[in-house]
Formats: C-alpha cells, sequence, structure tokens
C-alpha cells in the first residue's frame, strides 16, 4: 500500500517520472479484510481515489467486545459519531479493493511506470545519485539509478538492511510469540445460520476476547464476505528461521487454539476448508535510530512494522506516502544536500507519531489477552464503566481519546505548514 499510495502521491504533486518496482507479478485478489480508518480516507479523497475505494466498502455503525467463551458483551461503542467529528466514517473493506483502487489511480498517470516481477535486492549507492540492484524473475540483475529510492519493502526490507549496513547499526527483530490466521467467509457459506447471517448482515466489528487469543471480525465486498482475523500464541513457527513469516496452517490445531471460544465461534470455524488455513507469524522490529540515508527513506512496515490491534498499519504507510510528497514537493532544488534535508524532515513529522502508535499497539493487545486475575478484573470494570460511557476502553481501537489523535491528525496539512521552519532548522 506504501508503494502505490507514494507513487501517485507524487505524481498528483506533479513530478514527472514514477518508477515502481513490484516483486509480485500482479496485485491479484489478496490479502484479507482492513480497516479503513477516516485517517486513511482523508489521504485517499484527496489523491482522487476513495469515491471508488468506498463503494466495495462497509460503513461501521458500532463496535461489541465480546468475553470469547460466553459471547457475553464486555462492552459496546456507538462509532457513528466518527463522521462527524473527522468527515468520513470508519469503514471496512478487502485488502484488494484498497490496492486496486490505488493501482487504478497510478494507472491514469502518465508519469507512473511499473516494473513487476521485480525486487530491490540492495542499495549500490544512496548519494549523490542513489541507486540500487534490480533483480528481475528472468533475466539478469541491473543497476537503477534515481534522484530519490523510497523503499516500502515491507518487513523484511533489503533497503532497510542496507542502510543499517552502511551506517553500522542494529535494528533487532522482536519476537511478539504471536500468529495470526486470516479467514474469509463467504455469504453463501453463512446463510443457513440465522445467528452468522446477522453478523455478515450487520454493520459492526466484533471482538471476541481470550486469555493471550483474540478474533476480530467484520463483513467486507459488501456484505458479501466476513474477515475474521486471530491472535493466538506461536507455536508453528517457533523453531522456524526468521525469514519465514507464513506457513499452511491446520485446521485441526486452529481449532484446538479457540476450543474454549463459544459455539457461534465455532461454527464459523468449522466452515473453513481443509487445506485452506493460513498462518502468519506476526514480527516487529526494534525501533530504527534512523529512516534515511542519504536520498534513500523507508515506508511504512520497512521502518514501521506493528501489531494489528489498532489497525493502523496500511493507514500509516499511506501517512507516510502524503507526508513524503509533501516534504518532496517543497523541496527548494534537486541537490542532494537539499533532497536529504527533506527526507529529514519526513523523518521528524511521522518518526515519533508512529512509534507510538507501534506501542499503543502492542499495549492494547496485551489489555486484551490478559486471563485470570487482578488486572483482568480491572480491565473488566473499565469496559463495564464504557456502557455507562465513562472512563478509557481498554480496547485502545474504540477509545475515543486515541481515536482523536489518531483520526484527527492531518498529516499532510502538518507536513505543509512545518515544512519551511523545519527544513531551515536542519545543518
Amino acid at each position: 500500500m506504501g508503494g502505490l499510495a507514494t507513487a501517485l502521491a507524487l505524481a498528483k504533486r506533479g513530478f514527472k517520472h514514477i518508477e515502481v518496482y513490484e516483486s509480485a507479478s500482479n496485485l491479484g485478489f489478496v490479502g484479507a479484510g482492513i480497516q479503513l480508518a477516516p485517517n486513511m480516507a482523508r489521504i485517499l479523497d484527496r489523491l482522487g481515489v476513495w469515491a471508488e475505494i468506498e463503494k466495495d466498502a462497509v460503513d461501521l455503525k458500532e463496535t461489541s467486545i465480546r468475553h470469547g467463551d460466553t459471547d457475553i458483551e464486555l462492552g459496546h461503542v456507538d462509532l457513528r459519531y466518527i463522521k462527524e467529528i473527522y468527515g468520513y466514517p470508519h469503514m471496512v473493506g478487502h485488502r484488494s479493493s484498497l490496492a486496486g483502487g490505488l493501482y487504478q489511480g497510478c494507472k491514469q498517470e502518465k508519469s507512473i511506470v511499473f516494473f513487476w516481477r521485480t525486487t530491490a535486492e540492495e542499495v549500490e549507492a544512496f548519494a549523490p545519485r542513489p541507486s540500487f540492484k534490480a533483480v528481475p524473475r528472468t533475466g539478469d540483475p541491473y543497476t537503477v539509478e534515481a534522484d530519490v529510492i523510497l523503499a516500502a519493502d515491507g518487513v523484511k526490507s533489503n533497503v532497510r538492511t542496507s542502510i543499517l549496513k552502511a551506517l553500522s547499526l542494529e535494528a533487532k527483530i522482536i519476537d511478539t510469540n504471536q500468529a495470526a490466521y486470516r479467514i474469509m467467509l463467504r455469504r453463501e457459506e453463512m446463510a443457513h445460520d440465522p445467528e452468522l447471517l446477522e453478523l455478515i448482515d450487520g454493520d459492526k466489528v466484533t471482538r471476541w476476547i481470550g486469555e493471550k487469543r483474540h478474533i476480530i471480525a467484520y463483513p467486507v465486498s459488501g456484505k458479501k464476505i466476513y474477515n475474521l482475523s486471530t491472535v493466538q500464541p506461536d507455536t508453528n513457527f517457533a523453531a522456524a528461521p526468521s525469514s519465514t513469516y507464513t506457513t499452511k496452517g491446520s485446521k485441526t490445531s486452529m481449532l484446538a487454539i479457540f476450543h474454549d471460544f463459544c459455539p457461534k465461534i465455532q461454527r464459523m470455524l468449522n466452515l473453513v476448508p481443509d487445506g485452506e488455513v493460513c498462518e502468519w507469524k506476526l514480527r516487529v522490529h526494534a525501533p530504527l535510530p534512523t529512516w534515511v540515508h542519504g536520498s534513500v527513506a523507508l515506508i511504512g512496515d520497512a521502518c514501521h512494522p506493528t501489531l494489528p490491534h489498532l489497525a493502523q498499519g496500511a493507514a500509516q504507510a499511506i501517512e507516510d506516502a502524503a507526508v513524503l510528497s509533501v516534504v518532496l514537493s517543497c523541496c527548494p532544488n534537486s541537490d542532494p544536500a537539499s533532497i536529504y534535508k527533506s527526507l529529514q524532515v519526513y523523518e521528524l513529522l511521522r518518526k515519533e507519531r508512529a512509534y507510538t502508535l507501534v506501542d499503543l499497539a502492542a499495549a492494547s493487545g496485551r489489555s486484551l489477552h490478559l486471563g485470570s486475575g487482578a488486572a483482568k478484573a480491572e480491565r473488566d470494570k473499565q469496559f463495564a464503566a464504557l456502557k455507562e460511557k465513562k472512563g478509557a476502553v481498554p480496547d485502545k481501537w474504540a477509545d475515543a481519546d486515541v481515536q482523536k489523535m489518531i483520526y484527527g491528525h492531518d498529516c499532510m496539512q502538518i507536513a505543509q505548514d512545518s515544512f519551511d521552519e523545519l527544513f531551515a532548522s536542519l545543518s
């Protein structure tokens, strides 16, 4: 998402020669559900692609946090106020709709050229003319030179590795000891069950929580698909090499992990076809000392991968893209020194916010996964107070103060207003 959004945002700012190198052969119908928060929608609207993406999305009106074992509601939050306050509703959609909308926007820009099935293997020079080794699936590797290289190559970023090596720095991969299943159920699979049909017909996100585990679920794709994402202790990746992030899962193991969750959950998990269970390892890395070296910068998961508990991973990558488009368009000239300073402004504008949200997501996950004890009892008291509209929400995704910090932040306007001062402050 970060790469597509960056290319489109730069094109909208008038940049004339933008090359996108993508390791996949095409975008395809891949991924699972994704939350389209107001801070993301605001940027997509400015880029001219929100209207099309919104057509297939579901407008969430409420969220329900429930005990996994009993299905008893712990807390409930009405989300209808979000559009009134932030200008956009909190919607959910399919990841392919978001990627497809951005890609269609890019295809309308003559300045953007795609190179499919090509990986950026390593940075060969950082300045004055940065370059990287491009490795196509077929054919020989070749060198690509540019004025600026912006790397949205994910949590396993080759470009991040090159930057850290060049600066003799390290950033350790942090094993969260957590993994996730991503499940997509079709409407016709749920139609025979009135309780399940009620879920897919609703405008609601539901989170079932238990000790060290939870499931979050909501309808996507015009309510034709019901998306479930789980988080549970890692067992299948514990002995795997650090490069392994996905594996073919076992339906038997999945059912065993959530065996004590309510019958409604059991019925949904049993609908997953044998052989179609896929499990993701949830890994992050320690905060990086810098996101920038020379005329090269990192975007999204390459510099701030996060746990999914705030549903802000893609949104923060898109914020990166938006801010980069502003600072590079404000850059006074094309000298490498000015480009470097502009990229430093990008880091100043984005780094603290991104890492704050990474920490909040981790904290929210710890709260949701509490077992027995005083901490869980206090958390459940907070959920009970929520029903009387009192206090903070332990599930930070649904907390009004956290939403204000995330959704009320106009990263493009802030970048525009503060660029000159920040640029001048850099030596």
